[in-house]
């Protein structure tokens, strides 16, 4: 299940995870959030123990959108030891993201 990261929670939760980090900045009237989403909850069961996966209201979480420089939604970065390594925007296959999370784990 994907966790609920907000402005008030992401350093703590994302930033100083000692496991890879999967974190997709979306928005509830956004179309391709809504054909994403479904992948990320999927990613989150499959990988889990290993992987933390969340979600960013980019409505609700004005700071940490900006901070990364959110400008598209669906927006999923990858996050290791605190820092990005590996950003995907827009929907694509589950297999995509797959590929992007097992390079860095």
């Amino acid at each position: 299940m994907a966790l609920e990261f907000t402005d008030a929670n992401f350093d703590e939760q994302v930033l100083a995870s000692d496991k890879p980090v999967i974190v997709d900045f979306w928005a509830e009237w956004c179309g391709p959030c809504r054909m994403v989403g479904p992948i990320v909850e999927e990613i989150g069961k499959e990988y889990e123990g290993k992987v933390l996966v969340g979600k960013v209201d980019v409505d609700s979480n004005p700071g940490t959108s900006a901070k990364f420089g959110i400008r598209n939604i669906p927006t999923l970065l990858f996050f290791k030891d605190g820092k990005i390594v590996d950003k995907q925007v827009g929907a694509v296959p589950k297999q995509v993201l797959i590929k992007k999370l097992e390079g860095h784990m």
